[in-house]
This record gives structure tokens, C-alpha cells and sequence, in this order.
């Protein structure tokens, strides 16, 4: 077993994807600006210090409106990390969106990143999604080549399985120290997977088998995206399972005092892989209910963390 010094915990990032303002090509202005300020602020109010971006997220127009941020407050920068991801290209007009992880993409996209972010380095790059095409060779040559620079601190991938990344770390002499994926209450495959195996229903879950275990033996830090389930448990819901999982979120809340946005991210908090959830929302009084999963450890026992399981699930375990 090897374990990698790894400077994220589980302790909750901010993700930056609603900021910017349109997905289309519209150009942000001072309202964009305004509303992103809001946001980060009442991040950093909470006591979060990691930032997640994507090149994609608004057509870059959210790296480029934190950048304007960063240029306004100069000691910033040093009080925070910012993470970013490359590897998607989006659709635009004929041409489709594909996956692209070739290495003078990477340096490209990186290069991209940085100006918009305006900042000489990123503490953390992700491969946002696996390329079939990619050669792991030209990807590993790719990002000793931004360390080298000195414009890539740390390296990690999104919504790859254990192979996937072991394949990758074989090539590379740094080590892969974050692996985001989609993980809440809502989307359990990642949880489902680890009990269903020699069971029909297996079949319906293709959570690649043995990557929780092997982030964990390898010091790579599990980031959960989407881990408030689009408010699923917390405003709308749309079955009358989501309806009885909210009623217990909402109980949970109240006996212990806290917000139902923090029993819902101390559920992934609970967890021993030490998962860190990434906080997606825009609206700053939803990102300040957040506060009590970033200052005090996860409070659910392992009747209440069942509990929260086997509601959302609807059915009993296997």
C-alpha cells in the first residue's frame, strides 16, 4: 500500500459552475461580477478556502469572473486554493461535444485557465472525464510538464474508477491526490455498489467496483460534486421517496440543531473514505446554511446514518 501526502480534506469546497452567468455567449458584466462576489464571500464567511472550477463551467465565463475577483482583492489569492478541471470540449453549433485528454490540449486548456483565473498557478488540476482516445503516455508528459513550469501545484482526476486511475498514476511520477465524482443522497451508486455485489441487482449499478477502497489505500481524496441532490431533500421533491427522505432530513435537522443542508452533507461527511463534499449553489444564504458541515465534524451515529440510506433507497438491503 502507498499513501500520498494530500492537502484537501473533507472539510466542504466551494464549486464555482453557477457562476458567470449564462451558458450561452453572452458576456458577463458588472451583475455577474456582483453575484459571484456574493457567493464567494459567504463561502469564505463559512470558513471554506477551496475553490472548484472547470474550463467549461459557463464557457469559462466562471474562472473568468473569480479572476476579476482575485484582481480586485490581492491578498486573496494566498488565502485560498483553487482547483480547475480540463478534458471536455462542449458542443458548438455542428461540431458535438467530445472528451479530449490529449497532452497539447491539456497544456492548452491550462494555459486558457490560468489567464482567465489571472493567477501564475493552479493548486490543483483534474482530468474532468476519461478520453478513450487519450494516451496515458502524452497525459503524463503533459502534466510533468505544467509541474515543471511551476503552473500546476497538484494533480488529480473526476469521475474515473480504480483502473482508470492506476493506470494513470503507473505513468506518473506525482501523485494523484483527488478523484471528484458524483455522490449525495440521491445519487448512491458509490454506496450501492459496495452491498449489491452477488445480487440481481447489481446489474442496475455500474459504480466501477473497488474505487472507494483504492482512493482510500492511496491517500486520494474523494470530492463529492452534486452532494446537496439539487435540493432534492431540502426544497422540491418529486416522489413520495423523496418527500419521506426530506421529512427525516428535516427531523434530523431539528433535534440536532442544525440545518438540513448540513445533515445532508454530514451523511457524506460520515463516511470513513473522508469524503469532502463540493457545494454547488449560487444563492449565498443556501451556501451559509452550509456552516455547520464546515466547522464541526459530522454528528450522525450509524442508526441515523442508516436510517438516511435505507429511506432514500426506499427498499431494505439485500
Amino acid at each position: 500500500m502507498t499513501t500520498n501526502a494530500n492537502p484537501m480534506t473533507s472539510r466542504p469546497l466551494y464549486g464555482c459552475m453557477g457562476l458567470g452567468g449564462t451558458w450561452g455567449p453572452e458576456p458577463y458584466g458588472p451583475a455577474e461580477i456582483a453575484a459571484a462576489e456574493a457567493a464567494i464571500t459567504a463561502a469564505l464567511d463559512i470558513g471554506i478556502t477551496a475553490f472548484d472550477h472547470a474550463d467549461i463551467y459557463r464557457h469559462g465565463k466562471s474562472e473568468a469572473v473569480f479572476g476579476e475577483l482575485l484582481a480586485r482583492d490581492a491578498g486573496l489569492r494566498s488565502r485560498i486554493t483553487i482547483q480547475t478541471k480540463c478534458g471536455i470540449r462542449l458542443a458548438d453549433g455542428d461540431r458535438p461535444g467530445i472528451y479530449d485528454l490529449r497532452g497539447k490540449t491539456v497544456l492548452r486548456r491550462v494555459e486558457e485557465s490560468l489567464t482567465r483565473l489571472r493567477t501564475d498557478v493552479v493548486d490543483v488540476l483534474l482530468l474532468h472525464r476519461p478520453d478513450p482516445l487519450a494516451d496515458p503516455d502524452d497525459i503524463a508528459d503533459a502534466l510533468a510538464s505544467l509541474h515543471a513550469q511551476g503552473m500546476v501545484r497538484r494533480f488529480g482526476v473526476s469521475n474515473m474508477g480504480a483502473a482508470q486511475i492506476a493506470a494513470l498514476q503507473a505513468r506518473l511520477e506525482l501523485p494523484l491526490v483527488v478523484n471528484q465524482l458524483e455522490m449525495s443522497l440521491h445519487q448512491r451508486a458509490w454506496v450501492e455498489a459496495g452491498v449489491l455485489l452477488n445480487t440481481p441487482a447489481a446489474a442496475a449499478h455500474g459504480f466501477p467496483s473497488g474505487t472507494l477502497e483504492h482512493c482510500r489505500d492511496h491517500g486520494i481524496r474523494l470530492q463529492a460534486w452534486g452532494a446537496l441532490a439539487q435540493g432534492r431533500f431540502t426544497g422540491r421533491q418529486e416522489t413520495p421517496q423523496e418527500r419521506a427522505t426530506a421529512e427525516l432530513v428535516a427531523a434530523l435537522a431539528e433535534r440536532k440543531q442544525v440545518t438540513p443542508e448540513t445533515v445532508l452533507l454530514w451523511w457524506l461527511q460520515r463516511h470513513p473514505a473522508g469524503i469532502a463534499p463540493v457545494i454547488g449553489t449560487s444563492d449565498p444564504a443556501r451556501i451559509r446554511s452550509c456552516r455547520q458541515a464546515v466547522g464541526r465534524p459530522p454528528e450522525l451515529d450509524h442508526e441515523e446514518w442508516y436510517s438516511l440510506w435505507l429511506t432514500a433507497r426506499g427498499t431494505p438491503l439485500p
